[in-house]
């Protein structure tokens, strides 16, 4: 996500291309414009040729009316996009808070006896590192990045026949949540944590509630926008970048208002349907 300052006048920002739609926008606008021009240009020569393009009313309408869905679905795509994107962050947040809520309620909850403290220094490292390798796996999951290689706390002490199993795993944080969970119910046996069941409790409520954030954040990951609505919207786009420059052509009667106008309008188009294509996916390393 690019963090912005919108400036005094909220004006000075527009002009930033990291991050921006406007470059493949631009790539569809321009030879839109150039061929309105030239089309507008043959036309003038051509006045009997200018005659036979005019399609009536009836062309008119049929065109408004085509627009007007193809408005309808880009901006319903650019909507729908934008609310992927918010919940996709909204529910890692949640992940991370539920799950360091968990972590932090251990740690308050642990022996404070001296006899005890080397057994609760070794849980606490145990628990760090397990915390750890849970939200890795939980980034993991929905990371759409090539390079899913990120840090954890050391574990080069952990069993290398569970390290294997972990690599394994069909889902690797249903392991790494099903160690935690164990490893807090024998430190409660062993009285290493000490703490009333119904409070211990509230830990593996938070623990549970983070695994479901994480599912709901893979169904983002791995739903994508359905794939006729993205063919039709692509295809209606084409057209209409087609029809934009005819009709700017044997409408208007100025040359460069041809151009300026199909360009404006396509370019419009593009843009908006771009914004949805970079939204749709909020987990990948692209600036937003």
């Amino acid at each position: 996500m690019i963090t912005y300052s919108p400036g005094k006048w909220s004006v000075g920002f527009a002009f930033s291309l990291n991050g921006s739609v406007f470059p493949k926008a631009f790539a569809w606008a321009c030879p839109c414009s150039i061929l309105s021009m030239g089309l507008h240009r043959w036309f003038r020569f051509s006045p009997e040729l200018l005659a036979q393009m005019g399609a009536g009313d009836t062309g008119a309408n049929v065109l408004a009316g085509f627009t007007f869905i193809l408005g309808f679905l880009v901006v319903f795509r650019s909507q729908t996009a934008y609310a992927r994107w918010w919940e996709g962050g909204t529910l890692l947040q949640q992940l991370r808070g539920e799950w360091f809520n968990a972590f932090s309620n251990l740690m308050a909850f642990c022996n404070n006896a001296p006899e005890r403290q080397h057994e609760v220094l070794e849980f606490q490292h145990r628990l760090v590192r397990l915390v750890s390798l849970l939200y890795c796996a939980a980034i993991q999951q929905v990371s759409t990045m090539e390079n899913k290689n990120y840090e954890i706390i050391d574990i080069r002490d952990f069993n290398h026949d569970s390290l294997q199993f972990l690599m394994g795993a069909h889902d690797r944080c249903e392991v790494c949540l099903q160690w935690i969970q164990r490893l807090i119910g024998e430190a409660n046996d062993k009285q290493i944590i000490k703490v009333a069941p119904p409070i211990l409790s509230r830990v593996y409520n938070e623990l549970g509630n983070g695994i479901v954030n994480l599912n709901n954040a893979r169904k983002i990951m791995e739903f994508p926008i359905p794939f006729p609505l993205a063919q039709m919207i692509t295809f209606m786009l084409l057209s209409h970048w087609a029809i934009t420059a005819f009709v700017c052509a044997a409408s208007v009667q100025v040359t460069t208002w041809a151009g300026l106008i199909s360009f404006i309008v396509s370019f419009s188009f593009w843009s908006d349907n771009y914004i949805a294509v970079e939204l749709e996916q909020p987990f990948g390393d692209d600036p937003n």
